[in-house]
C-alpha cells in the first residue's frame, strides 16, 4: 500500500477507535513544526515561513515546507538573520493557502516544536489571518521534553541539544533544516519519553508547562480598583532610612527601605513597577530615617515583625550564596552543620561564608580532626563504629559508652579555634601543623603523613573559602555604619553575635554610657557558644551579611570593655576621614607573612 494511503487509513483510525489523547505514544504520528516570522512581537509579529517534517515508529518520514507572503515589510536585520528576504515573501503565498495544508498535515497528529508555546501562538496567529480555525493538536514541546528527561542539560537551545546528542547541524534560523533538527531530537529522545509517559495524554502532562503560583492578595486588603496614589512625595528626604505606606485610616500597608527614601517610595508607582494589591488604597506615606543602609535594614526588620503589613509578603531578602557553618549545643554529643540561617538558641554560629562545597568540605575537615560525629543530629544506636569510627575519625558515641565530657573538651576545641580575633585561619592552620609536629616526635609518622595531606588540602580550602571565619558572637564589637554621602553614622553594639543599641552616633558622653549599658549582656558570650532567640535569627543574620561585604566598615572590639580615651581616638578617625586598620586586615596583613613550615 502507497505510503499516502498507510497514513489516510491511519488518521481515519484514530478518529474511529479512539481519541487521540488516548492513544498509545509509541504508535503515533507527530509532525514536527518550525517557523520563521518578521521578528515582531505580540499581534505585529507575522509567520514569514513554516517547515514541517513527519516523525513515526522512530523515523523521519514527509517533509514540507512553505514561505509565506506577509503584510508589513520585513527588516533588513531580520533579512540577515533568517536569509528570507523581502523579494522571497513577497512572491510567497498569502497565509490562508499554507495554513490549510499545514491544517490538513495536522489532522490525527500531534504537533511538536522547539519552545512551542511560541510556535502555537505565531500559527494560531497566522490561521486566524487566513480566515480559518484553529485544529488544537495535542502540543509537545522538545525544550520541555529536554528539560524532563535531560536535567543535567542546562543549555537548552535547539543547536545546543543537538550537539549534546550527537545530531549534525548543517542550517539554522530556516523553517525546514531548523524542524528536521527538531525531529532528530525527538527521535534520539523518544524512547526515554515513552518509557515515562504511556499514552499521548501522558506525554503532554509531563511536559506541561510549570505555571508560576499566582499571587495571592494579601491578607487585610479589601479589592479595590486601581487609582493613582494620592501620595504626597515632596516632604520624603534622599537620607537612608524606612518608609510606610498606609491608607487613609493610618492602617500601615507596606514597609521598605532604602538608601535614598524618596526616590524608592516614588518607584513602586512608576509604570514599570508591576501591580501590588496595597498600591490602590495608598493614601499617606510616612518615614523614618537612618544614618546608614544598616540602620535602614535593622529598623525595615524590626517595623514589619512589629506592625505586620499586608503588603510585606516576605521579610528582608536573603543572599543564597551565604551559608553559615554552625553548631546547636543544646542536643546530645552535637554535630557541625551547614545552612544558610545562623542558629536559634544555644549554639555557635560561624560566617557568612561564600562556597556551601567548600563550608561542608571545612565541617567535615574539622569532624575528622576532632573525632566529632559525622551523622545528623539524631544520634543513632549501633552495635559497631561507623565507618568513621573504624577509621579513627569518629568518637564514636553512637556505641552508647562515650563520656560526654570528652567529647565536649574535642567540640570545645573545635569551636575554640573561631571564637576570639578574625584569625580563624591561620589558628585552624597552626592546630593541624602542631599535631603533625607532635605525631612525628612521637614517631607516629603515618598519622604524621596524614595531617600533611590534610594540611595541604585544607590551606586550599581555606584560600578559596569567602566570608568571615569567626563565630558570629565573638567580640563583642561597636561598629559605625556610614552615610552613603554624608560623614554621618549609626552605631551598633553587636554583643554576643546580637544588636544590644544602636542609634545615631551620640556624643562622647552618651557613647561611654551606651557602651557600659550594652556590656552588661555580654553574659555567656566570652565561653563557647551564646543565646540567640529564634525572632533575632534574622536580624543576626541582617546584621552578619552586610559586615562581611562591608570590610570597611570601622569596627572597635569591646572586650576588654575600652576606656573613654579609646573611644574618642575611635570616633575620631572616621570622623576625620581616617580609618583605623580593621582586624581582617590585620590577618590579611599576618597571613601573608605565614607560611606553616611542613616537616619533610
Amino acid at each position: 500500500m502507497p505510503q499516502a494511503s498507510v497514513h489516510a487509513v491511519r488518521r481515519e483510525a484514530y478518529h474511529d477507535d479512539m481519541d487521540l489523547l488516548a492513544h498509545p505514544l509509541g504508535t503515533v504520528e507527530l509532525l514536527v513544526v518550525d517557523t520563521e516570522t518578521n521578528g515582531l512581537s505580540g499581534e505585529l509579529c507575522e509567520v514569514t515561513e513554516v517547515g514541517a517534517v513527519l516523525v513515526g515508529g522512530g523515523e523521519l518520514h514527509d517533509r514540507w515546507s512553505s514561505l509565506v507572503a506577509t503584510a508589513a515589510p520585513l527588516r533588513r536585520g531580520i533579512q540577515r538573520f533568517t536569509g528570507i528576504t523581502q523579494a522571497m515573501v513577497d512572491a510567497a503565498p498569502p497565509a490562508e493557502p499554507v495554513m490549510r495544508e499545514l491544517a490538513s498535515r495536522l489532522e490525527g497528529r500531534v504537533l511538536v516544536a522547539h519552545n512551542a508555546p511560541f510556535d502555537k501562538r505565531v500559527l494560531r496567529q497566522a490561521f486566524d489571518r487566513g480566515g480559518l480555525e484553529w485544529p488544537d493538536p495535542p502540543v509537545l514541546c522538545t525544550a520541555s521534553l529536554a528539560r524532563a528527561l535531560l536535567p543535567l542539560q542546562r543549555v537548552r537551545r535547539l543547536s545546543a541539544l543537538a550537539d549534546a546528542l550527537g545530531i549534525d547541524v548543517d542550517l539554522a534560523h530556516r523553517a525546514l533544516p531548523d524542524a528536521e533538527t527538531c525531529a532528530r531530537v525527538l527521535c534520539a529522545l523518544f524512547p526515554r519519553l515513552c518509557a515515562n509517559a504511556g499514552t499521548v495524554a501522558d506525554a503532554v502532562a509531563l511536559l506541561a508547562p510549570r505555571r508560576p503560583r499566582r499571587a495571592s492578595r494579601p491578607r487585610g486588603l479589601a479589592a479595590a480598583p486601581p487609582c493613582p496614589p494620592a501620595v504626597d512625595f515632596a516632604q520624603l528626604p534622599r537620607d537612608p532610612g524606612v518608609y510606610l505606606f498606609r491608607d487613609a485610616r493610618g492602617a500601615t500597608l507596606y514597609v521598605g527601605k532604602s538608601v535614598s527614601i524618596r526616590s524608592r517610595a516614588r518607584a513602586h508607582f512608576a509604570p514599570a513597577a508591576g501591580d501590588a494589591e496595597w498600591t490602590a488604597h495608598a493614601a499617606i506615606v510616612d518615614y523614618r530615617s537612618t544614618q546608614s543602609e544598616l540602620g535602614a535594614l535593622v529598623l525595615e526588620n524590626r517595623l514589619i515583625k512589629e506592625l505586620g503589613p499586608p503588603g510585606n509578603v516576605r521579610l528582608t531578602r536573603r543572599d543564597d550564596r551565604l551559608v553559615y557553618l554552625r553548631c546547636r549545643l543544646d542536643i546530645p554529643f552535637p554535630i557541625l552543620e551547614v545552612a544558610r540561617e545562623p542558629a536559634p538558641g544555644h549554639a555557635v554560629t560561624i560566617g557568612p561564608l561564600r562556597g556551601r562545597r567548600l563550608v561542608l568540605e571545612l565541617a567535615e575537615q574539622l569532624d575528622s580532626l576532632f573525632g566529632l560525629r559525622h551523622c545528623g543530629r539524631r544520634l543513632p544506636r549501633r552495635e559497631h563504629p561507623s565507618a568513621y569510627g573504624q577509621m579513627g575519625r569518629c568518637l564514636s558515641p553512637c556505641l552508647g559508652d562515650l563520656d560526654p565530657n570528652l567529647y565536649r573538651r574535642r567540640l570545645d576545641a573545635a569551636l575554640g579555634l573561631f571564637i576570639g580575633d578574625a584569625n580563624g585561619r591561620r589558628r585552624l592552620l597552626e592546630h593541624v601543623e602542631a599535631q603533625m609536629s607532635a605525631a612525628a616526635a612521637e614517631r607516629r609518622y603515618e598519622r604524621a603523613a596524614w595531617l600533611r595531606r590534610r594540611l595541604r588540602r585544607l590551606e586550599a580550602v581555606l584560600s578559596g573559602l569567602g566570608g568571615v571565619l569567626q563565630a558570629t558572637h565573638a567580640q563583642p564589637r561597636l561598629v559605625l555604619a556610614a552615610h552613603p554621602t554624608d560623614r554621618r553614622f549609626d552605631a551598633f553594639w553587636l554583643v554576643g553575635g546580637r544588636v544590644a543599641d544602636w542609634g545615631e552616633m551620640p556624643d562622647l558622653d552618651e557613647l561611654e554610657r551606651r557602651t557600659a549599658a550594652a556590656l552588661t549582656r555580654l553574659g555567656g558570650a566570652r565561653g563557647v557558644g551564646t543565646h540567640v532567640p529564634p525572632a533575632e535569627v534574622d536580624e543576626v543574620r541582617i546584621v552578619a551579611n552586610w559586615l562581611a561585604s562591608h570590610p570597611e566598615t570601622p569596627s572597635l572590639v569591646l572586650d576588654p570593655p575600652p576606656g573613654r580615651e579609646a573611644l574618642e581616638r575611635f570616633v575620631a578617625a572616621p570622623a576625620s576621614g581616617e580609618r583605623a586598620e580593621l582586624p581582617s586586615e590585620r590577618f590579611d596583613r599576618d597571613v601573608d607573612a605565614f607560611e606553616p613550615a611542613i616537616p619533610a
